[in-house]
């Protein structure tokens, strides 16, 4: 439970980092005289480390001593964390929030893979329910604490990066001291170094077009074809490199895998929900109803709340069930209702109408989110358990990553829209609305904010119809999902613990066989009902002996 804790602060505070400086950014920007551009880039140059990076970090894993690989993310993220509170220009700023991405990627799925090799699947969910809500507070909660922060003069904007050092410092006293794993580098260990570059150079590229379309060009334009093809072409050779090396960086069988394969999609539809529900309904309480960041922080803690619950209780029930399918279901149907509610608002509906939808958001991505991540890492074994654990992070990151972009790239289309004939409909020339572009609503004059209200009220609702399509497909795919049985051992049957009659071979020539790593946990493997065979346990060891038969016939 000590390196439990240790573990947990860690990730609550890479989550966190990814979203506190979210309010304080014009701040933080305005203060360093930087530009538009550069404001853009902040948050792209975070998001592109650590995206990109997870894949790499999680086939890491299985090569190398996974202590070690954490420790070097923290001091990757506290290093990093210090400069980017010491910037004095925003270049500087931005290339050390693209080295606090490396640690941030590492990290999140480090943590998940450290977790899954100390205890078994079934015994995972009940943990698991304390993963979501810490990654449920520190995603919502970031902008409220966030915005608090630099609201409070004694500290000011760079204590945004500075508020997680002490934990991290902390977690990495807990760890180095309490964690221990057993040390499972390869002495065949090969990096693969083209796969690693062509997957980060692809999704590189696919994100920053997503990042920039339809804000510095089109949507079909020759900046968007260049992109995407480019993309295409560096992911299509990044798949012909990952089938021929012998240590892929994501493994093609696990991908393509129906548990696996399931999984991810239906990932992609949380992940746009835990990221698209923060950032657009943080923005809806400001710019729609006008409220405070501090008070739009707070009005989002059903959001919050609804995780925080959902995970720890529906955590429990698959531990002691060791099923998953039923709640990951109900959790995307939760999601489904829940956008379908939010749908329906804009600035004047009542607070306890979208308080309710975003209590089922919540529910949803706290019922499936980890839930999902389980039905992986239940079907791999020990030794593909890092690279499995990657892959459905990034894919997850990605998707959620891409749902903000277009979501937002919608709001804004729509948006502007609203505000032209909004404008036009009171017999306004467009030239009256420059100060609706600051999006500074104590600025504008009366008629012009309550316009912009309103815009951005309806074209709230309109995105979260969109989500709605989203997670119903999600639904739809999971409702394919396999009926995982979890299991009670630390690695798959017949992958290093035991055969999967549950009976160790006999290895000594004695006729007797020590049980595997399950043994060594406490956990003994049903011999199964072979004649003479039986099991004795010594405290924590468990021995299978088959007595031989006399030449004679007797037993």
């Amino acid at each position: 439970m000590r390196s439990l804790s240790g573990l947990l602060i860690v990730l609550g505070v890479t989550m966190l980092s990814g979203t506190i400086v979210s309010v304080a950014l014009p701040q933080i920007v305005g203060s360093l005289n930087g530009t538009q551009a550069q404001y853009t880039w902040v948050v792209t140059a975070t998001l592109l480390a650590s995206t990109a990076s997870t894949p790499v970090w999680g086939k890491l894993a299985d090569l190398f001593d996974k202590k070690k690989l954490l420790q070097l993310s923290i001091v990757l993220f506290v290093v990093s964390s210090l400069l980017a509170g010491f910037a004095q220009t925003t270049g500087q700023l931005i290339a050390f929030r693209a080295v606090q991405g490396l640690g941030m990627g590492a990290s999140q799925v480090l943590v998940q893979v450290i977790i899954a090799s100390l205890v078994s699947p079934k015994e995972r969910g009940r943990l698991n329910g304390y993963i979501g809500g810490i990654m449920a507070v520190a995603t919502v909660g970031g902008p409220l604490i966030g915005g608090a922060i630099t609201d409070i003069s004694w500290l000011g904007w760079r204590w945004c990066f500075f508020i997680g050092v002490p934990f991290m410092v902390i977690a990495s006293l807990v760890l180095g001291r309490t964690l221990k794993l057993a040390d499972v580098r390869r002495a065949d260990a090969k990096v693969d170094y083209a796969g690693a570059l062509l997957i980060a150079s692809g999704v590189s590229t696919l994100l920053l077009w997503v990042t920039f379309v339809g804000n510095d060009f089109a949507w079909i334009s020759w900046q968007s074809g260049a992109m995407v093809a480019g993309s295409a072409v560096l992911l299509g050779l990044a798949v012909w490199v990952e089938s021929r090396v012998s240590q892929p960086v994501i493994p093609l069988h696990l991908v393509v895998r129906r548990e696996t394969a399931i999984a991810i999609l239906a990932s992609i539809a949380v992940g746009m929900a835990m990221f698209g529900g923060a950032v657009f309904l943080g923005q809806y309480f400001q710019l729609a109803r006008g409220y405070s960041p501090t008070e739009a922080g707070l009005l989002t803690t059903p959001l919050m709340l609804g995780v925080l619950v959902s995970s720890t209780v529906s955590g429990r029930m698959v531990s002691n069930s060791g099923r998953v399918k039923p709640y990951v279901v109900t959790g995307l149907v939760s999601l489904t209702l829940g956008f379908l509610l939010l749908s329906t608002i804009d600035e004047t509906t009542s607070l306890l109408i979208v308080s309710a939808g975003m209590l089922l958001v919540g529910t949803g991505v706290g019922m499936s989110m980890q839930n999902l991540v389980l039905v992986v890492q239940n079907s791999v074994p020990l030794s593909e358990l890092g690279a499995a654990s990657g892959a459905i992070t990034f894919f997850r990151s990605l998707g959620g990553t891409m749902g903000v972009s277009v979501l937002g790239a919608i709001l804004a289309n729509r948006v502007g829209t609203n505000i032209s004939e909004g404008l036009a409909g009171a017999g306004v020339d467009a030239s009256a609305a420059a100060g609706s572009g600051t999006l500074n609503l104590a600025a504008m004059p009366p008629f012009v904010r309550e316009i912009v209200e309103s815009a951005y009220g309806s074209s709230t609702g309109d995105i979260f119809l969109v989500a709605t399509g989203i997670a119903a497909v999600g639904l739809v795919v999971g409702l394919f999902l396999p009926k995982v049985r979890l299991r009670d051992t630390l690695d798959l049957p017949g992958a290093g613990e035991a055969p999967s009659d549950g009976a160790a071979e006999d290895t000594t020539g004695d006729g007797e066989a020590e049980a595997g790593p399950a043994a060594a946990n406490g956990r003994i493997p049903a011999a199964g009902n072979a004649p003479g065979t039986r099991v004795v346990a010594r405290g924590q060891a468990a021995r299978v002996v088959r007595a031989a038969k006399k030449e004679d016939g007797t037993g």
